[in-house]
């Protein structure tokens, strides 16, 4: 067990990740907070009463596998871990001294940079499960979400399922936050077979099609009140805004670009009756929870439930396997809101019905 205490601690605050010192202190200056010690508890929370945890000291894992009551060591390496500003290098030595001492499965909270990390120690030496916890996660070796990350490394372990490869992506940051999305695929690596609780990597942008094209020029002519447009190619179309940022248009004028929560609660402190749109990200089918976090809980319930319009091409969403769209947002109950059927608009006046799930 390995935890990446920083990660996703920009998702909020409308940064793209805290790769770096001066991301983490520009993130800690708009007063983000960190999440990963609570959604790696989830996951452990999974794991079946007898497993044994090898953990990296401290937050990066120890304390959580204690406060979870499973038998643990922690290692020897990573003595960094006892200090509140871990490094990707107290993660590659932890990781090392594990594949050394033979673990079985490797679960980590991090994202595709605590990743990346992982491979450059270790290569595909060790099975991976990781933990949804940061802001991008394009990767193919993170579970849907905490619990099904825990459920996938406790089937695992019981030897109920085999492994299968899948890819370890980044995206750079620097690029990301001009507004440019340049992915890289890093390595592989193998992970439980569980397509219900394991999401693929991010699959490459489409071309749009026509009748998404139309889509997009119908919903830019229409526009009333205030509209929220999450991240993504699609989204971008319809008011001209930024590519990787939640933006804010208010009776088809772009007002707001790049927000983070705090700015999006002001906004909606002023506009009661607001809607926001959101694409699907390619591959993984995920909606709320890979690279939006800035709608987070609190943003969700202001906006509510029936305000929220989904927009993908039909391609997108036949390329899904399983055929499920995703919700993560950290607040079980309101994922369960989220949660059934939800009609996507895929051209002008037409729609395919969806799945929704965690």
């Amino acid at each position: 067990m390995v935890v990446n205490p920083i990660a996703g601690m920009g998702g909020r605050v409308a940064l793209k990740g805290t790769d770096g010192p001066d991301a983490l202190r520009i993130a800690r200056e708009r007063g983000a907070t960190p999440l990963a010690p609570d959604r790696a508890r989830r996951a452990l929370g999974r794991l079946d009463p007898g497993t044994r945890v090898l953990a990296a000291p401290g937050p990066m894992g120890a304390d959580l596998a204690h406060a979870a009551g499973l038998a643990w060591e922690a290692t020897d390496s990573a003595a960094g871990g006892d200090r509140p500003n871990t490094t990707a290098l107290d993660t590659r030595n932890a990781v090392a001294e594990m594949s050394r001492r033979g673990v079985e499965l490797l679960m980590f909270a991090g994202g595709d940079g605590t990743a990346r990390d992982i491979h450059d120690a270790i290569g595909a030496d060790v099975p991976l499960v990781g933990i949804p916890t940061g802001v991008k996660m394009h990767s193919g070796v993170f579970a849907a979400t905490p619990d099904a990350a825990g459920a996938a490394a406790a089937a695992y372990l019981r030897g109920a399922v085999a492994l299968q490869d899948a890819e370890i992506a980044d995206v750079d940051e620097d690029a990301a936050r001009r507004g440019r999305v340049a992915t890289r695929l890093y390595g592989s690596a193998r992970v439980p077979r569980q397509p219900a609780l394991m999401l693929s990597a991010k699959a490459p942008t489409l071309a749009a099609d026509a009748g998404l094209e139309a889509l997009c020029e119908q919903l830019a002519r229409s526009l009333d009140g205030l509209t929220l447009l999450g991240p993504g190619t699609t989204t971008a179309r319809i008011a001209q805004g930024t590519l990787l940022g939640v933006d804010a248009a208010l009776d088809g004028e772009l007002i707001a670009t790049d927000l983070g929560e705090a700015g999006l609660l002001s906004l909606l402190d002023s506009h009661a009756d607001a809607t926001l749109i959101l694409g699907v990200v390619g591959g993984q089918g995920s909606l709320l929870g890979r690279g939006n976090q800035q709608l987070s809980p609190r943003v969700l319930r202001r906006i509510g439930c029936d305000r929220i319009h989904v927009v993908a091409s039909a391609e997108k969403l036949l390329r899904l396997s399983p055929p499920v769209l995703r919700v993560d947002t950290g607040d079980e109950g309101l994922d369960a809101e989220l949660s059934g059927y939800i009609r996507v608009h895929v051209a002008p006046g037409r729609t395919i019905v969806m799945k929704v799930s965690t």
